[in-house]
């Protein structure tokens, strides 16, 4: 089965911390790395990005990682591959505490 395509990741915070978006990714060699982080996503609030914008190449395997500011960092366990430009956006809900958190794949659109 097709690994679905997406262009842009979203994350809301739904925990008692702020989060910032990361991004895991496998390359063509099968190499795998974690971008730098976003902007800080506080309490109630959204935040979208385009993988490639944080260095992520045009076609990788990548995967949502949530960078919890003084806590324990989460990474999504259902991988996308990257395709620059597409309208497709895959959402990301993360709740919880710092040390205790879930980070759930909530739709794809």
């Amino acid at each position: 089965m097709p690994l679905q395509k997406i262009g842009k990741m979203s994350l809301k915070c739904s925990g008692g911390f702020v989060a910032k978006i990361q991004f895991v990714y496998i390359d063509e060699n099968g190499q795998r790395s974690i971008t730098g982080k976003s902007g800080d996503i506080p309490l109630g609030q959204t935040k979208t990005v385009d993988p490639g914008t944080l260095g992520v190449p045009d076609g990788s395997l990548v995967y949502m990682r949530a960078f919890v500011v003084w806590g324990k960092d989460n990474e999504a366990k259902q991988g996308f591959k990257y395709t620059k430009g597409d309208p497709v956006t895959a959402h990301y809900n993360i709740s919880g505490t710092t040390q205790d958190n879930d980070l759930g794949l909530t739709g794809i659109s």
